[in-house]
């Protein structure tokens, strides 16, 4: 395929093992400027990057997100928040009278970040440092706002793991993604029957029946502990929102 940027695209793959290779001053700077370009609501830019560069921090981080010790052996870590404090301390200095921030708000503002962190992804890729996305940041809600300083209207939304990919890395298969029209609906959303959803997965199952397998994904990420506390702890935040 001719063009890069579609090519890289479709060949990135999640990044958990490094080389050695520090990332230099030059691409960081560069990997956090692309991310400020990114859509961003009314130019709002609705977020706050967190540049993790203390080691302590980045071994608890590795521990309170779900215990994943290749964490603290990323050589740039990156959280971005959904931050509705900026612009609504903004109205409360300019003497607006502002509603107080709502879901909808803080909805808008993850949309923002995680725009943005992919901004960073892709700036990432181009440069042939990879990366992985760390949802359980917002696992241990209370944890990580207090361990990160985070005021009220501040959600940490993401996170990112930066390094250059070890061989191995690089000649890992990525995973296989459904099919085009099993994703893409035309003008409206089409519900699956348990034939179409057997059909979807059939990747995924290629060596059991779905059954098993079905069981057994549900276990280890939807019905597991971390997810449940994902759910509870971002449930109490959102409680701020009310």
């Amino acid at each position: 395929m001719g063009n890069e940027v579609i090519k890289e695209l479709l060949e990135r793959k999640s990044v958990r093992v490094y080389t050695d290779q520090p990332i230099s001053e030059e691409d960081k700077k560069v990997i956090l400027q692309a991310a400020m370009e990114a859509p961003t609501a009314g130019n709002q830019q609705l977020y706050t990057i967190l540049d993790i560069t203390d080691q302590e921090l980045k071994e608890k981080l590795s521990e309170t997100c779900d215990h994943q010790p290749f964490i603290a052996k990323g050589k740039m870590v990156l959280i971005f928040c959904a931050d509705c404090q900026k612009w609504y301390d903004a109205y409360l200095a300019g003497k607006c009278e502002p509603r107080k921030p709502g879901v909808g708000d803080l909805m808008l503002a993850v949309t923002d970040t995680v725009i943005a962190a992919q901004n960073a992804v892709t700036a990432a890729e181009s440069l042939g440092i990879g990366s992985c996305y760390i949802g359980d940041v917002m696992e241990q809600c209370e944890v990580h706002r207090e361990l990160l300083n985070l005021p009220e209207y501040v959600f940490p939304a993401a996170m990112l793991v930066f390094g250059y990919p070890t061989q191995q890395q690089k000649e890992r298969k990525k995973p296989e993604r459904c099919q085009l029209k099993d994703i893409v609906h035309e003008n409206r959303y089409e519900k699956k029957t348990e034939d179409g959803l057997k059909e979807m997965f059939q990747k995924n199952y290629k060596d059991r029946d779905f059954e098993s397998w079905i069981q057994a994904f549900c276990n280890r990420k939807y019905n597991s502990d971390f997810s449940r506390e994902m759910s509870r702890s971002v449930g109490e935040y959102l409680k701020k929102f009310q």
